[in-house]
């Protein structure tokens, strides 16, 4: 037993991309042990704890994981057994299955990215039309909340402000309200939309942004919550303007 828990992290090491965020997966089931594993010394709490880890791991192949295999190939390199595949076989039936798996995440993320954009695209159309809403010659929409009376920052300037930022079905994603924390930035260090839209602010201002995508992540989208090619909302306080 201790065998197959020390190895699996060994084994995954080699046969998984660790850069790879873990998903929901159909791992196949098999009869449940129904033997209890004792956990009586560190060597095997350690066993078991890299046992979690990988299973883990396992979990984001999106694969009918065959344990019995999984377990062979364990005990055979552990035993210094001839494994059933050679190497160069073993490499390349890897590298096709996470080629396909790429093939399939990047087929995924343009369906996600064409839906979004059509979905923004329909509500800048509509929200132009609400009063209040300029829009500039880039296709940056906004809103003042609040006219301050100080003074307007430049594209090189370092700026202080408070924001909250959600998609357009309301989805909060970010919010420095929350933390209690403003935060201070480099003007031309963010976002196309902020870049420009900032800008338009006086020190003291409250604006509403509404930024297309190609004015914000684009098809790269951002963290888990912005999707590609998202049409983001945010609501900016500008504090100040940071000598």
């Amino acid at each position: 037993m201790k065998k197959i828990w020390i190895l699996s992290a060994v084994a995954m090491l080699a046969a998984c991309s660790q850069d790879t965020p873990p998903k929901e997966a159909s791992v196949q089931e098999t009869a449940p042990v129904t033997a209890a594993v004792p956990l009586a010394d560190d060597n095997a709490k350690l066993s078991y704890a890299i046992g979690m880890d990988v299973g883990k791991s396992l979990k984001g192949l999106e694969m009918a994981f065959d344990r019995d295999a999984f377990a062979k190939a364990v005990n055979d390199t552990l035993d210094d057994k001839a494994p059933l595949m050679k190497p160069e076989d073993a490499a390349r039936v890897k590298q096709e299955f996470f080629q396909k798996r790429a093939a399939r995440e990047a087929e995924k993320r343009q369906a996600a990215a064409a839906e979004n954009k059509v979905k923004g695209e329909t509500f800048l159309a509509e929200n132009a039309k609400k009063e209040g809403v300029v829009v500039t010659d880039s296709g940056l929409q906004y809103m003042v909340v609040k006219e301050g009376d100080g003074a307007k920052p430049a594209a090189t300037d370092k700026v202080k402000v408070h924001y909250r930022g959600t998609l357009i079905d309301g989805t909060e994603f970010d919010s420095s309200y929350k933390r209690g924390q403003p935060i201070s930035f480099q003007l031309n260090g963010v976002i196309k939309g902020w870049t420009e839209g900032v800008q338009l602010m006086s020190v003291g201002s409250s604006y509403k942004f509404f930024i297309p995508s190609e004015l914000a992540y684009g098809e790269r989208g951002a963290g888990a919550m912005i999707g590609p090619d998202e049409t983001l909302i945010f609501e900016v306080e500008l504090l100040d303007i940071e000598k």
